[in-house]
């Protein structure tokens, strides 16, 4: 082996300084400090919804946090909120309108209605001893959250309820709604004191962007207001996500989040709108139902920590910094090991790969960890984190050796990496198959894994994210494996059709239905189009001799 280049040699560090240079441009970029342009007219919220689960409670499996946990949320909320808004009145060993009243914090306070008509009696019963019990502090009850909606119980049934609330307690009795369902059951309006409708301009089923959103707020205020002269009308729930797939145009960000916040407190201290935000904490929980958009709703994240200022310049992600340094330091070694392992190798081409690498490892962690709510995530995230860095690893390994003139593997079929695949889900992974166990296989699994995906985004695409971070080593091995001229032109066969094809197809039938203002989703489908042709240049027609 020739001996290696000096490490102080200008080959070696032209090539790091441009590459360092690139790596912060890319983080910085997107995760400069911007304008949320409105500035904050208020110092505190009119309501909250809040809800105070922590990672690893939830009201699916009746975990719910302690008293002391409750006390803590609602002192850090108190100075920003004038009331909260709750869901439901049976949860853990607390009473949430007792502590608020200890903060001097008025409620809407809520009782969740279902299926299980006993149930729904003893929310009941516990909302009206509740209002009852501190009548200072439940200044409305809000009987039922989006019942017709989710179609729990007919109309008639959630008129019962709500008129054995009105009996029983003092204060204003009102129930809660998608505004269509008010528009669709007006009749229910005869048995409330409020109108309360929800406004959320990124679920509606032609989504909005944060620049329609005010308006089409307006509007809807003012077309249920039509409807419903004689009620007040409150919007029992507005906001907007800071995290998850686009719909439309339809951004999930934190920097949208707080436009939207700031645009909406300046709308509503203009009309005199009696609003509830959506919601203090992130509810991880959520994600189970809603996928990551759902659990992203928050002012303040799941561990408490408020998003943004109320006012001045936000970043997207504060933390880029660390992300960028991890890159930099991780391509920097890949870098420096490559070459003194293939040192005849062109050091521009080895460091420009080796910066590749290293960022999309950091946007692997960056897009994956975060967004790992449970057990059963995190388990998944670190498999494919390590499969991602294993694949570096080979990925590096076969283009330092066919920059050097290096043997380099010759390349395995599908029908090969699938196999081997299969017998180490099998039990039956010999030390033998292991030697033979090589780049090619897991870029395979990598592509066979996408397509699989891909056909959940096409047939199921509500909740679920784009994987860009799932895979973002695979695209760079197609990348790089087509600059460097090593993409492998003949003996796929069944294997690369069925992955290839399936994937290239979901992704066109998704671009589609997605629509063209869904950048994000014409960005996933360009790049599964891409991991697709890898396997199927290999096929029928495709292929060629090479």
């Amino acid at each position: 082996m020739p001996a290696p280049r000096s490490l102080t040699a200008p080959a070696l560090l032209l090539p790091l300084l441009a590459a360092a240079l690139v790596t912060i441009l890319a983080w910085w970029f997107p995760n400069r400090e911007r304008a949320a342009e409105v500035p904050m007219v208020a110092d505190r919220f009119n309501s909250v919804s809040f809800a105070p689960f922590r990672e690893g409670q939830s009201p699916l499996r009746d975990i719910f946090p302690s008293a002391a946990q409750v006390e803590e949320d609602i002192a850090l909320i108190a100075p920003r909120v004038r009331a909260i808004r709750s869901y439901a009145s049976i949860e853990g060993q607390y009473e949430t309108a007792a502590i608020a009243q200890r903060h001097g914090v008025r409620m809407w306070k809520g009782a969740w209605l279902g299926r299980d008509l006993r149930q729904n009696d003893r929310e009941i019963d516990a909302l009206i001893h509740a209002a009852n019990t501190y009548p200072d502090t439940v200044e409305r009850v809000v009987v039922g959250n989006e019942v017709l909606l989710r179609r729990d119980l007919p109309v008639e049934e959630l008129a019962r309820q709500i008129d054995r609330v009105k009996a029983a307690i003092r204060q204003p009795v009102t129930y809660a709604d998608v505004w269509e369902f008010w528009v669709q059951f007006p009749e229910l309006a005869n048995h409330v004191d409020i109108i309360t409708i929800h406004i959320l301009p990124y679920w509606e089923d032609e989504p909005l962007g944060v620049d329609r959103s005010m308006e089409h707020t307006r509007q809807i205020v003012q077309r249920v207001r039509a409807l419903f002269p004689n009620k007040p009308i409150a919007i029992g729930e507005i906001g907007w996500p800071s995290a998850g797939r686009w719909r439309e145009g339809a951004i999930p960000s934190r920097v949208e989040q707080a436009v939207f916040m700031r645009r909406f407190i300046q709308l509503s201290r203009e009309a005199g709108f009696d609003y509830n935000f959506i919601e203090a904490f992130d509810q991880v929980w959520k994600y189970r139902n809603e996928g990551t958009v759902g659990a992203e709703w928050g002012l303040w994240t799941a561990d408490r920590t408020p998003k943004f200022d109320l006012s001045g310049p936000v970043r997207e992600n504060p933390l880029w910094f660390l992300y960028a340094g991890a890159a930099l330091l991780s391509g920097a070694a890949m870098f420096l090991l490559a070459i003194r392992a293939w040192p005849a190798a062109p050091a521009w081409k080895l460091a420009l790969l080796s910066a590749a690498l290293g960022n999309a490892l950091a946007y692997a962690f960056c897009g994956g960890w975060p967004y790992a709510y449970d057990e059963h995530l995190k388990l998944a995230f670190v498999v494919n984190f390590a499969g991602q860095a294993l694949l570096a690893a080979l990925l590096l390994r076969r283009a330092g050796q066919r920059l050097s003139g290096d043997f380099v593997e010759p390349a395995r079929n599908g029908a090969q990496a699938s196999a081997n695949i299969r017998s180490l889900f099998r039990g039956r992974f010999r030390w033998r198959d292991w030697r033979g166990f090589a780049f090619e296989d897991l870029l395979f699994l990598f592509i066979f894994t996408a397509a699989v995906l891909q056909m959940m985004l096409l047939f199921d695409p509500r909740y679920r994210d784009f994987p860009f971070a799932t895979f973002a080593v695979p695209l760079v091995a197609v990348v790089a494996r087509a600059l460097l001229g090593d993409l492998p032109r003949r003996g796929g066969g069944w294997a690369e059709w069925l992955a290839g094809g399936v994937l290239l197809l979901c992704a066109i039938a998704s671009a589609v239905n997605e629509g063209v203002h869904n950048i994000q989703a014409l960005g996933w489908s360009a790049c599964a189009i891409g991991l697709s042709l890898a396997p199927l240049l290999r096929v029928g027609p495709f292929a060629r001799a090479r």
